[in-house]
């Protein structure tokens, strides 16, 4: 199997771009056709777990003002093949302090990339201190 040959690679950082575009401008169409529609798609959020196209459309409907802004801090590409790849990505959501991790897995499907399976979290606040606070 070939890892990240730059043709992938490339194509799937402009698919990343165009779904941070979406997101960004809660453009809800957009981001459905960005996901698998069958049975086997699943997208963990922050605060929902959601299995298939079905539940994953009608989050995005029911979700008043769309996602907070965010700014990308770091994104990581891996592809293995030509049909398959992952995007991980850290953010920031504007405003915040909490880093947030988004983890796409996308497979390419009629020549068409799909998420097929979606990760979102929020690491707790981290502490300016180093080493064991003491009282």
């Amino acid at each position: 199997m070939q890892f990240n040959n730059d043709r992938t690679v490339q194509e799937i950082a402009d698919y990343a771009d165009r779904y941070e575009k979406a997101l960004a401008d809660n453009d809800v169409a957009a981001l459905d056709s960005f996901f698998w529609e069958g049975p086997e798609a699943v997208r963990y959020g922050v605060g929902e777990n959601l299995y298939g196209g079905e539940e994953i459309a009608a989050f995005r409907r029911a979700r008043q003002g769309g996602s907070p802004p965010r700014t990308v801090l770091r994104r990581h590409i891996t592809c293995m093949g030509d049909d398959i790849a992952v995007v991980s990505l850290e953010f920031r959501r504007v405003g915040g302090q909490r880093t947030g991790r988004q983890m796409q897995t996308w497979v390419r499907v009629d020549g068409q990339w799909k998420i097929i399976a979606a990760h979102v979290s929020l690491m707790e606040q981290q502490s300016e201190t180093v080493g064991p606070v003491l009282s």
